[in-house]
Parts: structure tokens; C-alpha cells; sequence
């Protein structure tokens, strides 16, 4: 598989796992109780799949074979990704804040929550749109057939030594949980 399919694939798993956190979100407004335990798995899954998996396969080999073929990180694509993946972060360290403090009692702790998670929703549909139909198609006239094996087996080597073994799929199954 190219690593553009590979990527895509993730992207079919974020995609997934957003839709159950705007279900959430929903159920917030309509309810104004906060399910405490999604949220975590929101956060889980932000960081450890979307971010330590996902993510790294782009900013630690993608985007560098990327930039060793020409195209620029100062700028364009991959600068904007960059920025939204920094962005991301932020927000999930946001939102594990506002979780702490609605644990603590603080009465605008809850409505932060969803207005977080509706922002962290925003910015990945539009993000994943941009790789999918801008990037991706773009890093075909960048990358040689070599540079595609090359990937697929950087992406194979840090699944397994930084996510985990079996992680990969625990992840697919978290975000239908969610």
C-alpha cells in the first residue's frame, strides 16, 4: 500500500472518532451532562493515535522525504499541516484542562469542553480535506516509486517500535467507541 493509502486509511479512523465526539458534543447540549469517560477516550485517542502515530508517520518521514525532494516546510503544504498538527495539540491540552477542572466542580468547565471539542472537529475535517485532496496528490509528482517503499516500511518500523504492537487496532476500535 502507498503511504498516501496508508495515511488515508488513518484518516477514515479520525474521521470515525470525530463523528462520535460531535455525537458527544450533541448529547452535551441537548443534556448538559458530560460523559467524563468518552472525553478521556477523546483525549487518548488525540494524542496517542491522531498525534503519536499518525502524525509522527507524517512529521518524521512524509513531510522530511517530502522536503528532501524539493518541496518547501518554510511554506505551502506542509508549513500549513505543521501549524494545524501544533494547533491540534494545543487544543487537546485544552481540553484535558477544562476535563480536570469540570471534575473539580468549576461551572464553565463543561461548556469549554464542548466548545473545545467542536473547534478540535473543525480543524481536523478541514486539515484531512487538505492533505487528501492538496497534499497527497501533490507528493505523487514528489515521490519516487523508491521513496514509496522507503516510506511504507519507515511507517511499518514506527508503528511497531513507537506505537505498539496491537495498538494500531485498538485504536480502530476506540474510535467506534467513541
Amino acid at each position: 500500500m502507498k503511504p498516501t493509502e496508508i495515511l488515508m486509511h488513518e484518516h477514515t479512523i479520525v474521521l470515525k472518532m470525530l463523528e462520535g465526539a460531535e455525537r458527544l458534543v450533541q448529547t452535551f447540549e441537548s443534556t448538559h451532562q458530560v460523559d467524563a469517560g468518552r472525553v478521556e477516550k477523546i483525549i487518548d485517542f488525540s494524542r496517542n493515535f491522531t498525534d503519536g502515530c499518525h502524525h509522527a508517520k507524517e512529521e518524521k518521514h512524509f513531510f522530511t522525504r517530502l522536503q528532501e525532494r524539493g518541496m518547501s516546510k518554510e511554506q505551502g503544504p506542509i508549513a500549513v499541516m505543521l501549524h494545524e498538527h501544533s494547533t491540534g495539540r494545543e487544543l487537546i491540552r485544552r481540553l484535558e484542562q477544562a476535563l480536570r477542572d469540570h471534575k473539580l466542580g468549576k461551572i464553565d468547565a463543561a461548556g469549554k469542553i464542548a466548545q473545545i471539542i467542536r473547534q478540535y472537529i473543525e480543524l481536523l475535517r478541514a486539515h484531512i480535506a487538505k492533505e487528501n485532496n492538496v497534499l497527497f496528490p501533490m507528493s505523487e509528482r514528489y515521490l519516487t516509486p523508491d521513496d514509496q517503499s522507503d516510506l511504507e516500511k519507515a511507517f511499518d518500523k514506527l508503528e511497531e517500535q513507537e506505537t505498539g504492537k496491537g495498538e494500531h487496532e485498538r485504536f480502530h476500535r476506540m474510535a467506534h467507541e467513541i
